[in-house]
């Protein structure tokens, strides 16, 4: 248990920055006290779709004060991010409207989380408050997508020592927003609405440089390195607690159909660079090193390295690791073991 920050309507007067339109008052109206997270999505004003925010109704007054309460981890992340944003409009006056507009007009992440990638994703043919009312009926359907929302974001902040807060990596590590894109994307993907679902994967691409087939299974914990240049093919299914390195590719070896594309274990360490291609199995705990060209499968807790990628320890008696390298990030183990390389 540790110290959190609690933002409560019942605790605190309600943020003053925008006008929410006057609702006709109905007396015939009960409120009920167990209204679903849904209901709170759909009927709280505040949850605005992104064009309906404009800098008229902002105003510079002072952002009020949290209360602080203790909380477990897993369901207070969000007021922690929000605590997070306070903060970072504090030391940077100028950005209190950026940050007002993407976080903390929101009382929950999911409208959060639409918001912000529908302004990255939208363009003048596709609104950004089209994109917003897909994307909130995606999160507020799938409660696993919000868990898993979480479970990267915990991911970023732990392994990237670049990832100063998590109200950082939420609105600037692009590796994260194309993470979660591509995971509203395969649910439309799973849905049979591919024609949204590739639409989605091709604005992922233009907007992040990163190239996630909407086919693609991702599981939880995921960090997406930098993220430039990653592609994902459609059969490939990456497991939890991963990390992946930029100008990665997760590929075919053809024009074959079907189950073509490689199974990531989880835990597994990608280094940048690194090709694998075909419909390999990359073991739980693996370490791949950059710039690696794996054809073959890699078994559990071993290390690939090199152009093709050999076993560290050799094919019959492979150096075991002891530790899981997604969480460890560790990029350089045993490289006595099998380079003689010096500067």
């Amino acid at each position: 248990m540790s110290l959190h920050f609690l933002r409560s309507s019942s605790l605190l007067p309600p943020f003053s920055y925008i006008n929410p339109p006057k609702k006709p008052h109905n007396n015939n109206t009960s409120v009920c006290i167990h209204n679903s997270r849904t209901q709170l999505l759909e009927n709280n004003p505040k949850f605005s779709r992104p064009d309906q925010l404009s800098r008229a109704n902002i105003h510079t007054q002072p952002l009020p004060q949290e209360t602080i309460v203790d909380q477990n981890d897993d369901e207070d992340l969000w007021l922690k991010l929000k605590h997070e944003a306070r903060s970072d409009v504090d030391h940077e006056p100028i950005l209190s409207t950026y940050y007002f507009n993407a976080i903390l007009s929101h009382q929950v992440i999911e409208s959060a989380l639409a918001a912000h990638l529908s302004l990255k994703l939208g363009d003048s043919s596709l609104p950004s408050g089209t994109l917003y009312d897909l994307f909130m009926s995606v999160l507020t359907d799938d409660q696993e997508i919000v868990t898993a929302v979480k479970h990267d974001l915990t991911a970023v902040k732990e392994r990237d020592p670049a990832c100063i807060s998590y109200v950082q990596c939420f609105l600037n590590f692009k590796g994260f927003m194309a993470c979660q894109a591509h995971r509203i994307a395969h649910k439309l993907w799973s849905q049979d609405r591919t024609i949204l679902a590739l639409m989605i994967q091709n604005r992922v691409s233009e907007v992040f440089a990163v190239d996630i087939h909407p086919g693609a299974k991702i599981g939880r914990g995921i960090l997406f390195d930098h993220a430039t240049g990653l592609v994902v093919g459609e059969t490939a299914v990456i497991g939890n607690n991963v990390s992946i390195l930029h100008n990665v590719t997760l590929g075919g070896t053809g024009k074959m159909c079907g189950d073509r594309h490689p199974k990531i274990g989880d835990g597994v360490l990608i280094g940048a660079g690194t090709c694998i291609l075909g419909n390999v199995r990359i073991g739980d705990g693996a370490k791949i090193g950059a710039g690696s060209v794996v054809l073959r499968d890699v078994p559990a807790r071993t290390t690939a390295v090199g152009n093709p990628a050999r076993l560290i320890g050799g094919k019959e008696n492979p150096i075991k690791l002891d530790k899981i390298p997604g969480l460890t990030m560790d990029h350089t183990l045993h490289i006595n073991d099998w380079s003689d390389y010096v500067i």
